[in-house]
């Protein structure tokens, strides 16, 4: 992590995106072997910091923000990944249980995550913050919502509006 009293350059980026994100932007905390991506709306920052640290940064910047939360997904293939191809896989997986703490992290592919990124990137701006971590499938990506509405406000809402119209 950053010295006292400064942040190193990944970490105002981060800051700075969670203040101006809102629902439907989206920020990866990517291993090191996550490609650069070339479409525009896609910011990539590499922090070279310890994997977990950077998720604790990302996740601790969005639940300190009043105006969004996280619906966090992990790679399908994460639950699969051998030790004996990926030293440090088990203590990985047990580091970033501990980090989602009671927020459940949805399992998909890694090719479905990915599509989904793109087809969110083509309208809402994207952030990626790679780490120095060489282990496969380990990227963490939060999708971003409305931190003051949630879903059942959100369909009670549109009941009201065909009941009413």
């Amino acid at each position: 992590m950053a010295g006292i009293g400064k942040l190193c350059d990944w970490e105002m980026t981060l800051r700075e995106r969670v203040a101006a994100f809102g629902h439907r932007n989206w920020i990866v905390v990517a291993d090191a072997a996550y490609p650069l991506q070339s479409r525009n709306g896609v910011e990539t920052v590499v922090s070279n910091a310890d994997h977990i640290d950077v998720v604790k940064a990302a996740l601790t910047a969005i639940q300190a923000a009043k105006h969004i939360r996280p619906s966090i997904y992990m790679n399908l293939e994460l639950d699969f990944v051998a030790e004996s191809d990926a030293p440090g896989i088990s203590k990985l997986r047990k580091e970033l249980k501990m980090c989602f703490g009671e927020a459940a992290a949805h399992r998909m592919l890694h090719e479905e995550i990915i599509a989904k990124l793109d087809q969110t990137g083509s309208m809402f701006e994207i952030l990626v913050v790679k780490s120095g971590l060489t282990i496969p499938y380990t990227s963490v990506f939060m999708e971003l919502d409305c931190g003051y509405w949630n879903e059942a406000a959100e369909q009670r809402l549109r009941e009201m509006m065909r009941t009413d119209g």
